[in-house]
């Protein structure tokens, strides 16, 4: 799919995304997690780039700043840029999503997720890389 040529496609399980375009959509699941959290991505800060979530399926908890707000199937939150946050799923059963994120914070995850060794100085150094702040785990 180009920027010039916008057609539907089949998202499930699957990125979204165009060259130049300033948004990447994601469908993402969890397959669940109770009490105590178990967080899906650590405290941390994009400086630059908002970040939104749009779930599916079941329920997510987004701690924006000082607040952990519920997101039900149906529901949405956008994060702004320079706010700490972090997101996990409350029940113990799945929840599906959609993250609604730049190229730049695709690029982070991509990067996180190709790490080999996962230590904090890593890790830190990968969010700077992507004009980002890792704030370690709640």
């Amino acid at each position: 799919m180009t920027a010039e040529e916008p057609s539907a496609a089949a998202l499930a399980g699957r990125l979204i995304s165009a060259p130049e375009a300033t948004i990447v959509l994601a469908e993402w699941a969890d397959p669940g997690g109770g009490d105590p959290p178990r967080y899906i991505a650590p405290l941390h800060v994009h400086r630059t780039d908002d970040e939104a979530w749009y779930v599916l399926e079941g329920a997510l908890v987004v701690r924006a700043g000082d607040r952990d707000i519920e997101v039900p199937a149906g529901g949405a939150v956008i994060v702004p840029r320079g706010t700490p946050h972090t997101f996990w799923n409350p029940g113990p059963d799945q929840t599906r999503y959609l993250l609604v994120m730049t190229p730049r914070i695709r690029a982070l995850i991509d990067a996180l997720h190709t790490l080999t060794a996962s230590t904090s100085e890593r890790v830190a150094a990968v969010f700077e890389e992507h004009d980002s702040e890792y704030l370690g785990w709640p």
